[in-house]
């Protein structure tokens, strides 16, 4: 059996050791250009994050690349064979850490607490009337692992939740809304909106203009999914108009954000770097390890993405 690694900004070392203590016996490397004149090594199986497409182009047996992450939007932009697998991962820790992020953005959204940060530099001691709960319903695009972990605790807080999905999906407590078809009907009952849908041809840009405007009155945005999914100056136009009253965003079309972005200095919208999930080493590895011994023993794995649909 022969890994390859091959993770974009991503110190290998650790990655290499925990494989290696994971599958005994494995020859796992990271991947480095082969110089011209030279013939590379190639690998059964890669273990990927953003890889170039000199690598998918170099590495011409591979049978499964594994990705570290939930997202896999940046692979499919790649020239990739049609035998080649992409394998993301399930969870790996993602889904608590996504529910918490949310569950603060929107318990800071309806318990204002942003007036009280506001208040304390002036010493102000002041009250806010209490919202009702019954009226502020919270809508989750996208019912995959973290859609529905999100969902579910969301939940725990009484909230009224709804979900959104292109296939039906059944979540107990939870009024389901599925195709384009009933998208209308899903961003009318929402007052706020959580973004967790996979980035593909069809959900690029689906947070414009038509789509927020329909959302009620004050509503507010929370996007943990792709910054390619919010149409910048539409969100700043509805915000400044006053249709919506806020977002918290972690994910944008160019990262780092850049130092001149509006979003930045924005009074509504809340900036935060990319950090509302991360991957967890340990826990990844040990998936993916199972995954690649799952392989080899001939079992189905979980997690195999569906290069049409996107995820």
């Amino acid at each position: 059996m022969k890994i390859v690694f091959c993770c974009t900004n991503t110190k290998a070392d650790p990655w290499l050791e925990g494989f290696r203590q994971a599958l005994p016996g494995v020859d796992i490397w990271e991947w480095q250009a082969t110089p011209a004149g030279h013939a590379p090594k190639l690998a059964d199986h890669a273990v990927v994050w953003s890889p170039p497409q000199s690598f998918i182009d170099e590495q011409t047996q591979l049978q499964n690349l594994f990705n570290i992450g939930a997202g896999v939007d940046a692979l499919l932009k790649l020239n990739l064979p049609s035998s080649l697998n992409i394998v993301r991962l399930n969870d790996a820790g993602m889904s608590v850490q996504m529910a918490e992020y949310v569950c603060h953005a929107v318990i800071r959204y309806f318990r204002e607490f942003k007036h009280y940060e506001n208040d304390q530099p002036e010493q102000r001691w002041s009250y806010r009337k209490p919202a009702l709960r019954s009226e502020f319903s919270v809508g989750v695009l996208g019912a995959g692992v973290l859609g529905s972990k999100v969902a579910q605790a969301l939940q725990q807080f009484e909230f009224p939740v709804n979900v959104w999905s292109r296939s039906p999906k059944q979540l107990a407590g939870v009024q389901s809304f599925t195709g384009p078809e009933q998208l209308p009907a899903f961003l009318k009952a929402t007052k706020v909106l959580v973004n967790l849908l996979p980035l593909t041809p069809d959900t690029e840009n689906i947070l414009n203009h038509a789509n927020l405007s329909q959302l009620q009155a004050g509503a507010f945005l929370i996007n943990v999914a792709r910054g390619k999914h919010v149409v910048d100056q539409d969100l700043i136009d509805l915000l400044d108009q006053g249709h919506m009253a806020g977002a918290t965003l972690d994910v944008f079309r160019v990262e780092p954000l850049p130092q001149d972005h509006a979003f930045w200095k924005h009074p509504q919208i809340v900036v935060t770097p990319h950090t509302s999930a991360r991957t967890l080493r340990e826990e990844s590895v040990a998936q993916i390890a199972g995954k690649i011994k799952a392989v080899y023993a001939g079992e189905f794995i979980e997690g195999r993405v569906d290069k049409v649909r996107g995820y």
